[in-house]
């Protein structure tokens, strides 16, 4: 089980203002999403969107805000996957913003001895660096630079936290491809259900349109990410990945793993065949490696960049 002080916070509160906002708007419709985004933005009144119950204050946020939460979601899946797979992170003309820019800890190629596990990882690589790309020119100047991120401590703690390994022991996300797809697993499935449950939090359909494109890659890669540990029979593992998550994202047992009663699971759906949904306080739990209400850890040692940055209190 997931450590009471192990995951913390993930969505920090932004200081977005009207000028920000209109400047996110205009580049969202000009650069980001295209003449039809532009058409639709061009009257400047989009109104923001109401915080859902559980998410961490009940104040009007703008879509910039939500945005943003993602695009801090985006840096760390982006440099996870770019270390692994090239050696090394994104660029720096990828990391700047609004925002104090932060550090990459950790971080290193893989020597990946499946074929196809290397290609699923090149192919993952580039579709998140185009998310933060894309993300970026979407906000235009009302973009949050990329926070501090972990990539060695915050594996560890939550290896050790999942009882994947003893508390003397260290996991090294990069040493193997086995080591990877559990990193991996560790939040992929965070992402999905992330962007599930922000989507009630954007106002302009545009924006909701380029959310729904991306959450349907995360989905992809999850999916990618599940069969390769299923047909490694990596069962016992993402079990335990799978009952962190649970342990601090709140009272609901929603997170699956994948393989239930000696059957495949590799979709995580409900009765309906629907992805479950985390509001953003919850996936804030998850990455800072705790059910306790912070501000910054694990994954985050500083905390999030932007509005977001608080997570439930799930004790």
């Amino acid at each position: 089980m997931f450590g009471k002080k192990l995951v913390a916070d993930m969505i920090s509160r932004s200081a977005e203002n009207e000028q920000d906002r209109r400047s996110f708007l205009r580049a969202a419709g000009v650069a980001g999403l295209g003449t039809v985004g532009a058409v639709a933005l061009s009257g400047a009144n989009v109104q923001s969107a109401s915080a859902a119950p559980g998410d961490p204050t009940d104040e009007q946020i703008s879509d910039a805000a939500v945005l943003n939460f993602a695009l801090n979601l985006e840096y760390l899946e982006a440099q996870f996957y770019s270390y692994a797979y090239y050696g090394k992170g994104l660029d720096n003309s990828l990391l700047d913003g609004t925002t104090p820019q932060g550090k990459v800890t950790g971080g290193k190629k893989v020597k990946f001895k499946t074929d196809a596990i290397k290609d699923y990882a090149e192919e993952i690589a580039n579709d998140e660096i185009a998310h933060v790309t894309f993300l970026r020119s979407a906000l235009g100047g009302a973009k949050v630079s990329m926070p501090d991120i972990d990539l060695k401590t915050s594996f560890t703690n939550a290896a050790r936290a999942a009882d994947l390994i003893s508390s003397k022991q260290t996991f090294d996300p990069f040493a193997n491809e086995n080591n990877f797809l559990l990193a991996a697993f560790i939040f992929e499935d965070v992402g999905v259900t992330a962007y599930k449950g922000a989507a009630p939090l954007i106002n302009n359909k545009t924006y909701l349109g380029a959310a729904a494109g991306i959450l349907a890659v995360e989905a992809y890669h999850a999916g990618i990410v599940r069969s390769a540990l299923y047909r490694k029979e990596l069962w016992t593992e993402t079990r335990k990945i799978s009952n962190l998550r649970d342990a601090v994202d709140g009272s609901s047992d929603d997170d699956q793993k994948v393989r239930v009663d000696k059957t495949a699971n590799i979709v995580p759906t409900d009765e309906n065949g629907l992805v479950y949904g985390r509001t953003t306080g919850d996936v804030l739990n998850i990455v800072y490696l705790t059910p306790e209400k912070v501000s910054k850890g694990g994954f985050y040692p500083s905390g999030l960049n932007g509005t977001f940055v608080e997570s439930n209190d799930n004790t």
